[in-house]
């Protein structure tokens, strides 16, 4: 194919589907990817406009000057009292079903946009931003110092700086009548406390999940639905709480996304009390596959014993044959054993396919030692042991044929004397203990002079060294 003279088309804004007018200019939480933005005359079906604050927070206005507004643009809102800054986020008919979801019912809820934001506006906004965190600390010390049991978790001043909202978490409820009181002789501006679950907290706070994925109550969730332990139960889920537990240290929302296909498939399975009766043994339920359909029974009913897995139409069909007194040959249909489907990538592989066995050098024999190491001991030192190729000590010899001979036992020095004494190092022969018979000498003569005196290694006596008598 010649690609010199090839005409190639340029693909710009929604032609492949995604348009980058749906996407904006923002990188606030709780996106909306808006679909119908080049549908023409979107924006002339409803004049509302979805504006977002701090984090999480939004808010629904009507934009009555007409404004040629797109998503991303910073505008002026009303607020009470004065004005704030916030940045578009959704327009056109998508808006009232935002509405609806967040369950706004007032049309006082709903004020007006006065202008696209000024460099006036943004200048008073983040003077007021820059003393958000200065106050949280603040404010903190404040109820400590008052004695109330609750958590202020952010603060969020208004776009102009005439008011500021505490947000904090209580799990009783606050007489905070003192307490705003305090905030607003401290910082002069007009106080707003808003009460917030563990849940809201995590959404403005944000983060990751353990999925690898952004948390959804700080993209997508608005409306958090209580969620069971009964949740994880129906998916067959085991009931650890460091598992079930998201960033809140609440149960994860995630457990309700499927469990309504988990209920609905698991009314197809048998009972997990149910008994398989077959002509060699019984066997009872050891797991359940829910999605996929299938069933593991086991011969044994507390240990994995005999393993076979069938799909839960089967296990039905064995059920009726055992109400009816008959018992089939084995669990699998005709006897045929089922396809085993690997879903384990390294299943039939081995762990340690990739270690490698370290194997020990052989120390080679010199072919001259040192005349130092052979040289003949002085004062208390001991002459060393030759040692072999494999490092262990040399106690055969060759003969005369080359192989290897063990080595004649030394013969005795000296002898000692039936019943006799051994003398200590001042020539006084020792004394033996009371109702014992006194110590034998050692094979191979008395202990030499300087040599310092070391306790035989091993547990029990030695061989020709008599047991004390009893008492």
């Amino acid at each position: 194919m010649d690609y010199k003279d090839m005409k190639l088309k340029l693909y710009t804004g929604c032609d492949r589907g995604l348009c980058r007018r749906g996407i904006g200019r923002q990188d606030k939480q709780l996106n909306t990817y808006d679909w119908l933005a080049d549908v023409p005359g979107n924006t002339d079906v409803t004049d509302l406009v979805e504006v977002q604050f701090k984090n999480t927070r939004k808010g629904y206005y009507h934009n009555v000057n007409k404004l040629d507004l797109k998503k991303g643009d910073i505008v002026a809102v009303e607020a009470s009292p004065g004005h704030d800054i916030g940045v578009v986020t959704l327009t056109g008919e998508l808006v009232m079903l935002q509405i609806k979801k967040a369950n706004i019912k007032s049309a006082d809820d709903i004020k007006r946009i006065y202008r696209i934001a000024k460099q006036v506006d943004m200048d008073k906004y983040y003077e007021a931003k820059s003393r958000e965190h200065g106050t949280m600390i603040q404010s903190r010390q404040i109820a400590k110092d008052l004695g109330l049991n609750m958590k202020i978790g952010d603060v969020e001043y208004q776009g102009d700086g005439n008011k500021a909202i505490f947000y904090y978490i209580a799990d009783e409820r606050v007489d905070f009548r003192q307490l705003i009181k305090v905030l607003a002789e401290t910082f002069h501006v007009r106080i707003e406390m808003k009460q917030i679950g563990a849940r809201q907290e995590a959404g403005r706070i944000g983060g990751t999940g353990p999925c690898g994925r952004e948390l959804c109550c700080a993209t997508w969730i608005k409306n958090f639905i209580s969620v069971s332990t009964t949740a994880a139960r129906f998916q067959d889920i085991s009931p650890n709480p460091q598992k079930l537990a998201g960033m809140c240290a609440k149960l994860k929302c995630c457990l309700n996304y499927e469990v309504d296909d988990y209920i609905e498939a698991g009314r197809e399975l048998p009972p997990k009390d149910a008994v398989l009766k077959t002509k060699d043994s019984e066997y009872f339920l050891f797991k359940t596959d829910i999605l996929a359909g299938l069933v593991t029974y086991s011969t044994d009913k507390r240990m994995a014993a005999n393993l076979v897995t069938i799909t839960a139409q089967r296990a039905k069909e064995i059920i009726e044959m055992n109400k009816e007194g008959e018992s089939p040959v084995s669990l699998v249909e005709d006897g045929a054993l089922p396809e085993e489907h690997s879903t384990d990538l390294l299943a039939n592989e081995q762990i340690s396919r990739f270690d490698k066995v370290k194997k020990k050098k052989k120390k080679k024999n010199k072919p001259a030692a040192d005349a130092s190491r052979n040289a003949a001991p002085t004062g208390g030192e001991q002459p060393k042991k030759e040692k072999g190729p494999s490092g262990e000590p040399k106690n055969r010899r060759e003969g005369k044929d080359g192989e290897n001979q063990p080595r004649e036992p030394k013969k005795d020095n000296a002898k000692a004397k039936e019943g006799g004494q051994q003398k200590a190092k001042d020539g006084q022969p020792r004394q033996p203990k009371e109702g014992g018979q006194p110590r034998q000498a050692k094979e191979g003569g008395p202990r030499p002079q300087g040599k310092p005196y070391r306790k035989p290694r091993g547990k029990g006596p030695k061989e020709g060294t008599p047991a004390p008598a009893a008492e």
